[in-house]
């Protein structure tokens, strides 16, 4: 599930830099899915 998260903020990461509009709130979001994964992998839990 946090994967799919990921790779989908990824896109629109991606998709951010062609629309300015919307490109500092795909910046930030991924900013917290990348703080949100290094914290799950520090607490060593997996999720399914």
């Amino acid at each position: 599930m946090l994967w799919t998260i990921l790779v989908v903020l990824l896109i629109l990461w991606l998709l951010g830099f062609t629309t300015a509009a919307v490109g500092n709130l795909i910046h930030l979001l991924l900013v917290i899915a990348l703080v949100v994964l290094v914290l799950q992998l520090l607490s060593g839990r997996r999720g399914v």
